[in-house]
């Protein structure tokens, strides 16, 4: 790629706020810049959601350079430098050239400067180290030019100095490598990561979560956990994943694709560990699972298995047992294996018809409504307590049988 290259032409790049950015902290000898992302997906032809800058000015300074211009700012990450700038209702993260002076892998001190070698050096990878300036020409310091153009995620540097001043790397490497990466990973990169991949027990469990899923919600995360199992990054995280194997993401993918299913990182981590309840909840308690997250994965590996020849009235039952979520999670992942499976076994076409119906189903199932309540047993002369719980819980077992026809006055005339 040209060392001239460019992002003048990109129409985020002429957004009006962001021109304002540029006019405000491009004054008395100071600078900003585009730094990382928008430089990096822009190059790449992906669609540009953030632009975050970096510059000369210190935080304080950018702060009331803002204010004064009209602008609010708010001092998001000041200790490191960075402060975000309100235009129209959108923010612009602005963070000062810096240096980690400390750093134990968790977390670092840093000091501001104005050397923008140094400034770069101090980031990840080559890809995330571009700027560009207010002309939208770009500026390339550690080689990322040429790895946007081979896909190419390279640590700036030493690829061991850089994990050791912040662990996290290790998984975002991986992550980066699912989103942006062709090819093989870079040796010097997968080595570093496969020789650090203890220092991941010392991240709290809500950063090692964060880039999980984020690496999950990539278009195509297979060749990336490939190399995590081969590096031992993915058993040192995801143990659960050990003995049950990451070969079905490929299936999963490619049935997303065909049927038009939105990438869903929490299916595809289904696809990837043994569906039982209690490690289910072990998992996502010890990665800090929000309680949806947790729930929706307990409840799934809890739900029976949905036969393709089950009858669609034995499915109603079970959608009402078990929940609609809990089953269309279990069905969609049936339905990948049999189409994975058509491959080289004829019959599974009849089974992926199977689950397709099933799957159809459970989308547009609607829970009926029990047509007794307590109200009804206390009417009857009956006292509210663990009796009237049990006649209860009686009832609508006899109603859910029934294929949900029997309505109140056929079961409560069960009771005289």
């Amino acid at each position: 790629m040209s060392t001239a290259a460019s992002v003048a032409a990109e129409s985020w790049f002429k957004d009006p706020a962001l021109v304002r950015i540029f006019a405000l902290l491009n004054a008395e000898g100071e600078e900003v810049r585009v730094v990382g992302g928008a430089v990096r997906n822009a190059l790449m032809g992906l669609p540009v959601s953030d632009t975050d800058l970096a510059t000369t000015w210190a935080p304080e300074q950018v702060m009331a350079r803002a204010r004064a211009a009209g602008i609010r700012p708010v001092p998001t990450g000041i200790d490191h430098g960075t402060v975000t700038l309100v235009i129209e209702g959108r923010g612009f993260e602005i963070t000062t050239l810096r240096h980690d002076a400390e750093t134990d892998g968790r977390r670092a001190k840093v000091n501001f400067g104005r050397d923008w070698q140094v400034d770069a050096e101090r980031r990840d990878f080559t890809i995330n180290a571009l700027y560009a300036d207010q002309s939208g020409t770009v500026i390339d310091l550690v080689g990322g030019l040429d790895d946007v153009e081979t896909r190419t995620v390279r640590f700036i540097g030493n690829a061991d100095d850089r994990i050791r001043e912040d662990h996290l790397r290790i998984l975002r490497y991986f992550r980066f490598f699912a989103h942006y990466g062709s090819g093989r990973p870079d040796a010097a990169a997968l080595k570093a990561c496969a020789r650090a991949r203890d220092s991941l027990a010392k991240l709290s469990a809500e950063r090692v979560w964060k880039e999980l899923k984020r690496l999950l919600e990539a278009r195509d995360p297979g060749r990336a956990m490939l190399w995590m199992r081969q590096a031992g990054v993915l058993t040192a995280v995801l143990p659960e994943s050990e003995k049950w194997g990451i070969d079905s993401i490929g299936g999963l993918v490619a049935t997303e694709a065909a049927l038009d299913w939105e990438p869903d990182p929490m299916l595809r981590l289904m696809a990837i560990v043994p569906p039982d309840a209690e490690r289910m909840r072990a998992l996502a308690a010890r990665l800090k699972m929000s309680r949806a997250e947790a729930d929706r994965l307990a409840n799934w590996a809890a739900a029976p298995v949905v036969q393709p020849t089950m009858a669609i009235t034995a499915l109603d039952r079970l959608l009402y047992r078990y929940g609609a979520a809990a089953l269309i999670d279990r069905i969609r992942l049936s339905l990948v294996s049999a189409r994975t499976r058509t491959e080289t076994d004829s019959a599974a076409l009849t089974d992926a018809a199977g689950h397709s119906r099933h799957l159809a189903r459970a989308l547009n199932w609607q829970r009926p409504q029990f047509p007794v309540a307590g109200a009804d047993l206390i009417a009857r002369g009956m006292s509210p307590g663990p009796e009237m719980g049990a006649q209860l819980a009686a009832l609508e077992e006899r109603w859910i049988d029934s294929n949900f026809a029997l309505d109140k006055a056929a079961l409560m005339a069960g009771l005289d």
